[in-house]
């Protein structure tokens, strides 16, 4: 629970709590002193109560008329004054809140909170041994208990200042901390994103500037592996390349001349042959097979090296791509948004974009199953767009990339774009973008 809450409210929450006790503690505390002090405040004029009680009693036994003068001086006593007579038909003993008066501007719940000890004094006045009456001292707490509210305003006042001012100062720290934390976050969200030419910050406290320096000579190291990563895999890329080129140009040389020389001798073989026979009817399959060995050999010779992208450009190359497809699969239809301006693109680019629709193809023709299919490649400022996508099955959830997809990921990676399958609306999608230059703007032909 603690754990989830904001970095202010486990700063405040303890300050905040600290104070209240704090104002807590000193009601408390001001609650047990008040008896000691109004207590204190009040025994000298207790003690001179009883003094004048001793002196009157005295005086009554000599005079030769007692109640005239305990009369006179009962008359003498201020009506204000803390210090009355009271005769003994005047009641019981008053107690210690008998007189008590509430202060103006003093709340009741103050008042009732705080425990007023008991001060009052009553002394016998006697007459012929005879109590008459009593000598009551009954103290005025009005103004001490004006003088405790007032202290305890200026308590609440003194805690509630301290809080508001603490808490803009830790209001103000926490800020000053959580900002360079957040652009620290930012910046390592930015990082597992793959952003590392974007640099954090630097700022707070030396924990925390230390932390973003460290972060961003990560994010330089990254983005330096990062480039040497993509430096390898252009170089894997340029060598696979170079080994089809290689290859496809021993087929060419080696292969090509060795069936088209089967194919011419059979032809003879053929010709010389009787009309009918055994001989010209194993030639006629003979020479069946070398044209067939002759269309595989220059299938295979288009997909190591496909050489219309050299002589006819990419958007070219990719059309004639898609109309051997709908030849080799008549029951899928095809249809296409192809970009002309991609005869602007050449070298490992334009290479990279042709052996994806042609894997991606091959994919749907193999193992989706579709009936419809749909291929996108479009130019939109420094990005180049493909999609294909198929109404078929789909992949397998724990194949995602299968081994040709794979092999143009890393062709992809290369190239410093980003390569993904995805399935939605019941369609199959491999989607790719791609860096690529400013094109000039040209219409879109669709089929």
């Amino acid at each position: 629970m603690w754990q989830r809450l904001s970095f202010r409210t486990q700063l405040f929450l303890p300050l905040g709590m600290s104070f209240l006790a704090a104002l807590i503690m000193g009601g408390v505390l001001l609650q047990t002193f008040t008896t000691d002090q109004l207590a204190d405040e009040n025994e000298p004029a207790r003690r001179l109560t009883r003094t004048v009680a001793a002196a009157l009693n005295d005086t009554l036994r000599s005079s030769n008329n007692p109640q005239q003068t305990l009369e006179a001086f009962v008359h003498s006593l201020d009506i204000s004054s803390d210090i009355q007579f009271r005769a003994v038909a005047g009641g019981p003993k008053p107690s210690a809140r008998d007189g008590l008066r509430r202060p103006h501007g003093v709340p009741r719940w103050f008042v009732d909170r705080l425990t007023i000890p008991d001060m009052g004094v009553a002394v016998p006045v006697m007459i012929d041994d005879q109590r008459v009456g009593d000598l009551v001292f009954l103290p005025d707490l009005s103004a001490d208990l004006f003088e405790k509210w007032i202290g305890f305003l200026a308590l609440t006042s003194l805690i509630a200042m301290l809080m508001v001012l603490t808490g803009t100062i830790a209001y103000v720290f926490a800020g000053s901390a959580l900002r360079p934390l957040q652009y620290l976050a930012e910046g390592l969200t930015r990082l597992r994103g793959g952003d590392y030419a974007t640099p954090i910050p630097v700022a707070g406290p030396p924990e925390i500037r230390q932390s973003c320096e460290e972060a961003n000579a990560l994010a330089a190291t990254l983005a330096q592996l990062s480039q040497d990563n993509r430096d390898l895999l252009h170089r894997l890329v340029s060598l696979q390349d170079d080994e089809r080129r290689d290859l496809a140009r021993e087929l060419h040389d080696e292969l090509g001349p060795l069936l088209f020389g089967i194919r011419a001798g059979t032809i003879a073989l053929v010709e010389a042959s009787p009309s009918a026979g055994d001989l010209g009817s194993s030639a006629q399959e003979v020479l069946q097979s070398v044209e067939a060995l002759q269309q595989t050999n220059r299938r295979i010779l288009d997909r190591l090296r496909p050489l219309y992208i050299e002589e006819l450009g990419l958007e070219t190359s990719v059309q004639t791509l898609l109309r051997n497809f709908r030849r080799q699969a008549p029951h899928i239809g095809l249809t296409d948004t192809i970009d002309p301006a991609l005869n602007e693109i050449d070298g490992p680019l334009a290479q990279t974009v042709y052996r994806l629709i042609q894997e991606a193809l091959t994919n749907v023709l193999r193992h989706a199953g579709a009936s419809n299919a749909h291929v996108q490649a479009t130019i939109a400022g420094e990005v180049l767009t493909i999609e294909i996508s198929d109404n078929g099955s789909g992949f397998p959830e724990d194949n995602v990339f299968g081994r040709g997809l794979t092999g143009m990921h890393e062709r992809v990676r290369a190239l410093s774009g980003s390569l993904s399958l995805l399935r939605a609306d019941e369609r199959t999608y491999v989607r790719c973008r791609l860096p690529a230059e400013p094109a000039r703007e040209a219409p879109v032909a669709a089929s």
